[in-house]
């Protein structure tokens, strides 16, 4: 298989180590990756924001970009929501249609394609697992703990392969973060209590470590914590995955 790795472009900016990490864990698992160079961002921002019409050139780019390959992997559950449900074309909808279809996000790639049963990681500390509202509730990365159903996990499903890694339980295991995208700007005052509430949530339970398929939402904690000189550390799961500590 032959997968395009898409990085959204605050991955590219701020947390490239993460972007690194997934290139090098996909290679790890034996996965021909190819980068993109030209990818820009995906059009999220603008959508979010009720700009959606403005959003064709993205949604073309995006096809120009990554059409060729079997499968397009991010590290950003919502950066690949936002593909899944919105990448469209005036020219050639089958194509966007199929190109849908094949927009995985990285931890969904790693246990629902290459079923990976088996990772050569290790990472001694304690971690509490942030679940973000579009992976979760998006993707269906996670159970919902509000329904009465069966549990499950994949981002937990790979941690417990991670050596030394002791997963914290958390109060409230998928509270929003209170990120949201634009919400955080239009609504500041809320969306900075509700990253303090996770935190502490995390905090309290023993966490050194926080980690997410969803960098956006580790980058708003990460912003409370630096502001509150919390010991308290964010990383992505990538990271995590591909560590040998």
């Amino acid at each position: 298989m032959h997968v395009g790795l898409f990085i959204p472009c605050y991955v590219n900016q701020f947390y490239p180590q993460a972007a690194i990490a997934s290139l090098q864990l996909l290679r790890k698992l034996g996965v021909k990756v190819t980068f993109p160079p030209k990818q820009t961002c995906c059009g999220q921002p603008m959508a979010n924001s009720g700009f959606e019409h403005l959003t064709q050139e993205c949604n073309d780019l995006f096809l120009q970009n990554f059409s060729r390959f079997d499968y397009i992997v991010a590290p950003s559950a919502s950066c690949v929501l936002h593909v899944k449900q919105h990448l469209h074309s005036t020219v050639d909808p089958a194509l966007a249609e199929g190109v849908r279809s094949k927009v995985y996000e990285l931890v969904e790639f790693l246990t629902d394609v290459l079923n990976v049963e088996n990772l050569n990681a290790r990472f001694p500390y304690k971690v509490g697992i942030h679940q973000s509202c579009h992976g979760l509730r998006g993707l269906g990365l996670a159970q919902m703990s509000e329904l009465n159903a069966p549990s499950f996990s994949k981002p937990v499903q790979l941690l417990n392969m991670v050596e030394g890694l002791e997963l914290v339980s958390l109060d409230r295991p998928d509270e929003c973060c209170g990120f949201g995208g634009t919400f955080c700007v239009a609504e500041e005052a809320v969306s900075v209590k509700m990253g303090k509430d996770r935190i502490t949530d995390h905090t309290k339970n023993g966490a050194e470590y926080i980690t997410s398929v969803d960098l956006s939402c580790l980058m708003h904690l990460e912003g409370i914590i630096q502001r509150k000189k919390n010991a308290v550390k964010v990383v992505h799961i990538a990271e995590i995955l591909n560590s040998t500590w």
